[in-house]
């Protein structure tokens, strides 16, 4: 094969794989969060509680941060300090995942 050929070729293939690990990832992210999260935050991240935040289509970054930050003691509520203790990395990037995958749409009144 020609260099350009093969350096498609490496480059398509980092792309599904890369689509095949975040796809993987939102569906862990689900998964858990369909145990530790629905209850307030609704089993599609849009809050059944008025105290609780809408999670879908929040950036990943966010909602890692977020948790990170209520695990670490670094930001605190009741509920969420108790939830997030536990959670590994690992659990907190595929529930970032899952929120960040779940699309918003907004219509005009």
């Amino acid at each position: 094969m020609k260099e350009v050929d093969m350096k498609n070729f490496w480059a398509w293939g980092l792309v599904l794989a890369m689509s095949s690990t975040l796809a993987d990832e939102v569906t862990a992210g689900r998964a858990k969060a369909d145990v530790a999260c629905a209850l307030c935050h609704g089993l599609l991240g849009v809050a059944s509680l008025p105290s609780a935040p809408n999670l879908a289509g929040q950036p990943a970054i966010y909602v890692s941060e977020q948790l990170k930050n209520y695990r670490s003691g670094k930001r605190a509520n009741e509920v969420m300090s108790v939830i997030a203790k536990p959670l590994t990395d690992t659990e907190i990037m595929q529930l970032a995942a899952w929120y960040s995958a779940i699309k918003v749409t907004v219509e005009m009144p």
